[in-house]
């Protein structure tokens, strides 16, 4: 199979090595641990092929009684971030794994995006929110997002 949906053998790895390869990073990098609201860094999404990308919150600790927010933002300039995000994670109080779609395809003016996040401690003991917790972004390729279309098509 090609390492990318333009590559046709030889050429592709000679003309475009660097537009072949998906993006697969991180908003918020692994064992994050936070206390307080903050952000990741920003993300360039530019040279994406298919503009929608696969995110996920994993949350790895939590003390009780506690809750995160988890926004998502976009940039044309990495610089200047809106007030809205493009996505939200729904609120979360517990471990675990959370998948999310980020379709990009229809704002070609968004180059970069970055997590940005709120955290919530209530009840007795320590008021100090804590939790582990990473975002990840993966681009999802091309052919498998057409392949999903078609499917989820035939299924309507």
């Amino acid at each position: 199979m090609p390492a990318c949906p333009q590559d046709d053998g030889i050429i592709c790895s000679l003309l475009c090595y660097n537009s072949c390869v998906m993006l697969d990073t991180f908003l918020v990098p692994e064992k994050t641990v936070v206390k307080a609201k903050g952000d990741g860094p920003a993300v360039e999404v530019r040279g994406a092929s298919s503009r929608v990308f696969l995110l996920t919150l994993s949350i790895e600790d939590v003390v009780e009684q506690e809750s995160l927010d988890v926004g998502i933002f976009g940039s044309m300039d990495g610089n200047a971030w809106p007030s809205k995000p493009l996505e939200t994670f729904p609120q979360k109080f517990y471990r675990g794994q959370h998948p999310m779609l980020l379709d990009l395809s229809q704002t070609p003016d968004i180059k970069f995006v970055r997590a940005h996040w709120e955290v919530n401690r209530w009840g007795r003991g320590d008021g100090v929110p804590k939790f582990e917790f990473s975002v990840s972004i993966k681009e999802v390729p091309p052919d498998v997002l057409k392949e999903a279309t078609a499917e989820a098509r035939s299924l309507a």
